[in-house]
């Protein structure tokens, strides 16, 4: 017996039917929609993208991170050197004010780990900051080390003048010593006046007998020092401290012999005429 097809169809149709399958990219099978090749290969393409750019944003992030960090332990450093110095900068600026960028450090440092909002906005911002923290860390490192040249320089200067002090001190106490005074009037009678041994030899003996070199001898009379100037404030046209410092006496003492003898076996020879010069 024979039946009639439910549906009659030509191999032209069924050919048609497939055909359109294929160009919508899906074959129906047992109900279900599958996707064909076309379809299937874009959704791992994008899925790469977004996550290419997840990466990049986290690094972005991480960046951020390291630089307000290495910032912030600069800013420390400084500050720290500042504080140990004890030097004063002036008007200069003197510490580094990291607080606002350590506040934003913080906030991204807690939602560095949210997936779903990466805070690239705020890395970006944070990055800015840290670099204004490093442009106060330079500025704050040169007033440093301004200050501590100037202070280096100050304290050579200081310790120059007082060895020049300490020698001149010692100079001077050895030239208060009879020796020492007479070495010191031996050259400023050859340096001064061209005055040779010869004339040391009768000063030598004039200052023997009025003083025996000593720069502190006293005479009832008034007289004072090595010279024994009358009255002893004389000596102070040469300087102020003529009461203390042989050279000074010597100085004048010697100026006396040549404008009133000439020289000092003149002095010494109208001293022991008369016993005073």
């Amino acid at each position: 017996m024979s039946r009639t097809p439910l549906f009659r169809s030509s191999r032209s149709k069924t050919i048609t039917l497939i055909g359109a399958a294929a160009l919508l990219g899906v074959v129906a099978v047992g109900g279900a929609a599958l996707v064909g090749p076309a379809v299937a290969s874009a959704a791992p393409a994008q899925a790469q993208v977004d996550a290419v750019t997840a990466y990049n944003q986290r690094s972005q992030v991480r960046a951020a991170l390291d630089t307000a960090k290495t910032a912030l332990a600069d800013a420390a450093a400084v500050n720290a050197d500042v504080k140990a110095s004890g030097l004063d900068l002036g008007q200069a600026k003197k510490v580094v004010d990291a607080t606002g960028l350590r506040s934003a450090h913080d906030v991204l440092s807690g939602a560095a780990n949210d997936k779903a909002a990466p805070h690239t906005t705020l890395a970006v911002a944070v990055a800015d900051y840290a670099e204004k923290v490093e442009s106060q860390v330079t500025e704050v490192r040169t007033n440093l080390t301004t200050a501590v040249a100037q202070k280096q320089a100050a304290d050579a200067a200081a310790a120059a003048a007082a060895a020049a002090a300490q020698a001149a001190a010692e100079a001077q106490a050895t030239a208060n010593t009879p020796d020492g005074a007479r070495a010191t009037a031996q050259q400023i009678m050859a340096s001064q006046y061209g005055w040779g041994g010869d004339q040391f030899q009768c000063l030598n003996s004039l200052w023997n007998k009025e003083s025996g070199w000593n720069y502190q001898a006293y005479n009832s009379s008034g007289a004072t020092g090595i010279p024994q100037a009358l009255p002893g404030d004389k000596m102070a046209s040469i300087a102020s401290d003529w009461e203390t410092n042989a050279t000074t006496q010597i100085t004048w003492g010697l100026g006396y012999i040549s404008s009133v003898y000439g020289t000092p076996c003149s002095a010494w020879g109208h001293s022991q005429a008369t016993d005073w010069y």
